[in-house]
């Protein structure tokens, strides 16, 4: 008589539309959990990385909510749970550009003037010293602007910056230490 042995536990197939086990959905991204408690404890500094790109907080606020969106359905693709902040602070960052874009194009479509500012009584010397930097800040490349903000704005540091941008270390130093000195050239010309 044959000896039947014991075959060895083999993963069972899965059948479709039943549900994975739970550590397959986290090996497979990050999870919804993770995500949201990653947003409502980051809220108020992706807010403010998009202020420092924008200008005005209704857009700001969009942009965030449209980054926890897009984060949301992609979450798959986000393979390590700990890199769940480095994506949403990129996808705030990409969203401001287009934001900026979108602007852009509608102030050359736009026919009519802006109105005028506020009255030039409350913080002259302040707002001046504003416009000088505005000016020096978009006379800059958009990388050496975008570091700067980061770096200097957004409080993060150049490790963070690399990360959030997508480019290297030395790369983030090059851009701030150059960006950094346009700006020594243009706030010189003009004071």
């Amino acid at each position: 008589m044959p000896v039947i042995a014991p075959m060895p536990a083999a993963r069972s197939a899965r059948i479709p539309g039943q549900r994975e086990d739970a550590e397959e959905t986290t090996a497979a991204g990050t999870t919804v959990d993770h995500l949201t408690e990653t947003y409502r404890a980051h809220y108020r500094s992706l807010l403010g990385l998009a202020a420092l790109l924008l200008d005005d907080t209704a857009s700001c606020e969009d942009v965030v909510q449209e980054a926890f969106i897009r984060v949301h359905s992609a979450r798959k693709r986000v393979r390590d749970p700990e890199k769940t902040l480095a994506y949403l602070r990129q996808t705030v960052v990409n969203l401001s550009r287009s934001a900026l874009r979108r602007r852009i194009l509608g102030l050359k479509l736009l026919s009519k003037p802006m109105p005028d500012m506020a009255s030039a009584e409350e913080g002259a010397y302040d707002q001046l010293e504003r416009d000088s930097l505005i000016r020096a800040m978009k006379g800059l490349q958009r990388r050496q602007r975008e570091v700067l903000v980061l770096r200097y704005f957004a409080d993060m540091t150049e490790a963070q910056v690399a990360e959030t941008l997508g480019i290297s270390l030395g790369s983030v130093k090059a851009y701030g230490s150059r960006g950094i000195a346009a700006l020594r050239t243009a706030m010189g010309a003009s004071a």
